[in-house]
């Protein structure tokens, strides 16, 4: 059973709503190299760091987002529209997330192994770091959040170290859809179960965990400006509601990165025949910190750039997300 959580705590208080523009709250970040990160990741199992990107480097992502769904889109989501004469606006409207967008972006790709970034991943994972996925969210005005779950569920680490570095690429408010956290459900270590929810007016298709024992008074929104990073483990409960602004976008990049230590029996291998699953190991990886124990497997090119589905137009087959990953 989860710990009880006490009225106060050293890394976070839950008076977040609307301090966007003022002080943030306890647990919020300005160095990567403050000493209490990783005591802060341990305890609650986030943290955020502000002000990790410039204004220029969050705007050249939002342009970068804006190419990749008009240059790329198309062929990512399968609709075969034209998107080239789509106002900016009308354009982001088409897309919730793209899947794997450093496959097919050299500036999203080296956004990966930024060094404030890093800093946090070594404090709190360890010196060797690999990466495996990438995702871009646009989440235009309307569009829906996804439901309570957990990362490690989809991205099974043989250590526990998977962590997600969330990049905000817009203010992220409770308006328009920002993260909500369970602090401290990553501690008792179990893996919830997972259902269809069905509810598609508030979440995408992914599935959503449930029978935890938790409430929604253990709730807290994490508001965050542009250019902050959140990082948090990936047992910790987690998910976003709608952007119910009136207008604009929540926009992010979602980083995965776990231990270099750990393999990864991730995705099915074809050609990974006469072993168990447990001895499988994902090797679609970029190591952005220290070295990589298992180098002498090499590297692959498996992972394929690819749309989530948001619900509008029904789910389907959830299995085909995972088949477009994988290469031919």
């Amino acid at each position: 059973m989860p710990e009880e959580k006490s009225e106060t705590t050293e890394c976070y208080h839950t008076a977040f709503s609307s301090w966007v523009g003022a002080t943030p709250p306890d647990g919020y970040f300005q160095s990567s190299q403050d000493d209490a990160c990783a005591s802060c990741y341990e305890k609650n199992g986030f943290l955020v760091l502000e002000d990790a990107f410039d204004a220029n480097s969050v705007a050249a992502l939002q342009t970068e987002a804006t190419r990749l769904c008009r240059m790329e889109g198309a062929e990512l989501s399968g609709a075969g529209q034209n998107y080239s004469k789509l106002s900016e606006e009308a354009l982001l409207a088409q897309f919730l997330c793209i899947h794997f967008p450093h496959k097919i972006s050299a500036l999203i790709k080296d956004q990966l192994t930024n060094p404030c970034v890093v800093d946090i991943l070594t404090r709190i994972i360890g010196p060797n770091v690999k990466c495996m996925q990438s995702m871009l969210f646009i989440k235009a005005a309307g569009k829906p959040g996804q439901a309570w779950h957990q990362d490690e569920l989809f991205i099974p680490t043989r250590d526990r170290s998977l962590v997600g570095a969330w990049i905000a690429l817009d203010d992220a408010t409770v308006e328009n859809g920002c993260l909500w956290v369970i602090p401290g459900s990553h501690k008792p270590g179990i893996l919830w179960p997972n259902r269809d929810h069905g509810n598609f007016e508030q979440f995408d298709c992914a599935k959503e965990s449930f029978s935890f024992p938790y409430s929604e008074t253990d709730e807290i929104p994490v508001e965050v400006k542009a250019g902050s990073v959140v990082f948090f483990n990936g047992y910790l409960l987690h998910r976003s509601l709608p952007n119910r602004a009136p207008e604009g976008f929540r926009r992010s990049l979602v980083n995965h990165y776990m231990s270099a230590e750990s393999t990864l029996p991730w995705l099915k291998n074809d050609g990974y025949e006469g072993n168990w699953l447990a001895q499988q190991d994902f090797r679609d990886i970029i190591l952005v910190a220290g070295e990589d124990p298992y180098a002498w497997k090499g590297v692959e090119d498996r992972s394929r750039a690819h749309c989530r589905k948001s619900g509008e137009g029904g789910c389907g087959d959830a299995s085909q997300n995972l088949k477009s990953t994988q290469k031919p």
